[in-house]
């Protein structure tokens, strides 16, 4: 059969790209097992798997054993995703965390990597630690970084070395990526599940890793990284990869197939923004890891704008105190707003209600206005002229009942749009009389999202520890720690029995020792022989005579409902507005 003087040529040059191809590969090889590095690059990051479930321990606890030269507030900025809530059936599910570090150049330049410190416990054994860092390191190469004997590890006030290697890139593959994350493959993971899950390219994870074996057991990857911008970031100037090419045209094609490779995928690459990006800015003046975020819609303010604003956070300008922090008044940039002042302790609720802040907005939820980021950590909010709902109830003034009634559904038009109208569902999990905030026209606006959870779908969870104010939280919440929107349906029949009664949430009746709940007051006048009587009882005496008890009666009857024991018995946020429109009528009429 004779062969066509094209198709000759065509296999001509197949050929010579294979070879091309395979005289690079073995190339490559040889300059990334052979290269030595110069100088390391200020940033790398570490790829530590745990599961979801166990996020807010490994914050708290392993992160400071495993990695003790990173703040938590660093490493809770590069994973913001992470400190909103799981469903259930994510808790179990491995998910990767990020761990910043410092990328050095090590042993004479020999390798480049991070050293972390590891207080070695009773126990301990090198197998043990690689285990805990979860694949970044091996036991063979504990031991070669360490000289203690292998069935002899001091374990009495004794650190061990853990060597975490890293990359700063390679310029001979593309100059456009210099972030780099150490990536330990889990066994089931693809070449192409890795790429899916970093959002990285398949093409750019081999050009990096070209020994890789992806289908052998274990092995380290280093994967470009974002940098604070969420962008591919661009490398130092050397690093354990950067090494000259021996052949002039050989570099060339290298070059060719990089700019190929960075043409097509770089705009795959940053397709993935996240809504929020914290990330650790090491400009701040107390250079412990200060987060630095950016958020869309939200305005970054500066600490001395904050300072100036609130007289030196004086006494005079100081309108209230959370659970996280004090409240300032402040006129910033032409605008009157309330700042909250928090504790760096508070970072996973800063920056939860920063995220929630930022995607839910309605004219009853409280608007946030900016935020900052230098000394303390601080939210900048619209600045509500009225207080909240606690201090009126509790006031010598008198709430008219058509205002609470009024207080009352704007508050619950507010929840029903973060339950129905919000992708994932947000669940307040802090509503009380103190977190309704009330404007000058006697509108109610719900505030304080510290402690908000997202859960797909709104299905119940498990949380991770327990939140809230007692008196106000659920019984299967507190029992048994599920949670979903009824947690919050709850919370706010006990503020209707509020509005109702004026009382607290828990009451101390004279003569009686052990405090009740207004849940279990207000039960036992549903259950008197005479319901009208026993709920009449509990009316506030400051409303006298100026009340329509069918208003009231229908309004005690839904924050009954709302409190039933059974969380499946009660109302959604959606019937409770449509509840109260009705209650509103009949106090108009």
């Amino acid at each position: 059969m004779q062969i066509k003087p094209g198709i000759c040529l065509f296999l001509r040059i197949r050929i010579i790209l294979f070879v091309i191809y395979y005289i690079f590969s073995v190339h490559y090889y040889v300059v990334v097992a052979d290269s030595t590095c110069r100088e390391g690059c200020a940033l790398a990051f570490a790829s530590y798997s745990l599961h979801r479930g166990y996020y807010d321990e490994f914050v708290s606890d392993v992160s400071r054993r495993l990695f003790p030269d990173v703040s938590v507030p660093e490493i809770l900025s590069y994973n913001p995703s992470f400190v909103i809530p799981l469903t259930q059936a994510e808790a179990d599910i491995i998910i990767k965390i990020k761990i910043p570090f410092r990328c050095d150049c090590l042993n004479n330049g020999d390798y480049l990597g991070h050293v972390f410190p590891y207080n070695l416990r009773s126990g301990d054994t090198y197998g043990s630690v690689a285990a805990e860092y979860s694949g970044l390191v091996t036991e063979e190469w504990l031991m070669r970084v360490n000289s203690y004997p292998y069935n002899n590890i001091p374990v009495n006030n004794v650190t061990l070395n853990v060597t975490v290697n890293c990359s700063c890139g390679n310029k001979e593959v593309s100059e456009d990526y210099g972030l780099f994350i150490t990536y330990p493959i889990r066994p089931g993971e693809t070449l192409e599940s890795i790429a899916l899950a970093t959002g990285t390219s398949s093409e750019l994870i081999q050009m990096y890793n070209p020994a890789v074996n992806f289908s052998a057991g274990t092995r380290l990857l280093y994967i470009p990284g974002r940098d604070k911008h969420i962008h591919l970031c661009q490398p130092g100037s050397s690093g354990k990869f950067i090494a000259g090419m021996a052949v002039a045209s050989l570099a060339g094609v290298t070059l060719l197939i990089g700019i190929i490779y960075v043409g097509i995928y770089r705009k795959k690459a940053q397709k993935v923004v996240p809504h929020i990006s914290a990330f650790a800015d090491q400009s701040h003046p107390s250079g412990q890891g200060l987060l630095g975020i950016a958020v869309e819609k939200s305005v970054e303010f500066s600490y001395k704008e904050l300072a100036e604003s609130t007289n030196g956070f004086s006494i005079s300008n100081k309108i209230g105190e959370g659970g996280f922090g004090a409240i300032y008044y402040a006129e910033l940039r032409d605008k009157i707003t309330a700042i909250k002042q928090m504790k760096r302790q508070a970072k996973t609720e800063f920056l939860t209600e920063l995220q929630i802040l930022t995607r839910v907005h309605h004219l009853n939820l409280v608007c946030l206005i900016g935020y900052c980021v230098e000394r303390y950590l601080f939210l900048v909010y619209e600045y509500i002229d009225n207080g909240n709902l606690s201090q009126h109830l509790r006031g010598r003034d008198t709430l008219p009942w058509s205002t609470r009634v009024q207080i009352a559904l704007d508050s619950a038009r507010g929840l029903e749009y973060i339950h129905e109208h919000s992708v994932p569902v947000c669940i307040h999990r802090d509503i009380k009389s103190a977190n309704i905030l009330i404007n000058k026209n006697f509108h109610a606006k719900v505030g304080d999202f510290g402690l908000t959870k997202l859960v797909e779908n709104g299905n119940s969870t498990l949380p991770t520890r327990f939140m809230g104010t007692f008196g106000y939280m659920a019984p299967e919440y507190g029992r048994s720690g599920i949670i979903s929107p009824k947690v919050d349906v709850y919370a706010f029949g006990v503020v209707l029995y509020e509005l109702i009664s004026s009382k607290e949430a828990v009451v101390k009746e004279d003569g009686v020792d052990d405090a009740r709940s207004l849940v279990a007051l207000f039960e036992e006048a549903h259950n008197h022989p005479n319901p009208i009587e026993g709920i009449s009882r509990l009316i506030d005496p400051k409303l006298g005579d100026n009340y329509p008890f069918d208003s009231v009666h229908k309004m005690a009857q839904l924050a009954k409902a709302c409190t039933e024991k059974d969380h499946q018995m009660r109302p959604t946020m959606r019937s409770v507005v449509v509840a109260l429109m009705a209650c509103s009528s009949s106090t108009e009429d």
